[in-house]
């Protein structure tokens, strides 16, 4: 698994975008984010996203 991306990282790919804990840890909790967006805010400082369902087009 690479990487998560942070809060404000412009999204590479548009899709769903997981957001994971500070360790890594998978929440469940999903955001649909344009290729070139910028990632949301995420609930509690430290937590990061990672592409989970990238768009198919």
């Amino acid at each position: 698994m690479s990487k998560p991306m942070s809060p404000g990282d412009r999204a590479p790919k548009s899709g769903q975008y997981e957001q994971v804990g500070p360790r890594g840890g998978r929440t469940g909790a999903e955001r649909t984010v344009t290729r070139g967006e910028p990632l949301p805010p995420t609930p509690r400082p430290g937590m990061g996203y990672i592409l989970v369902d990238p768009t198919k087009h």
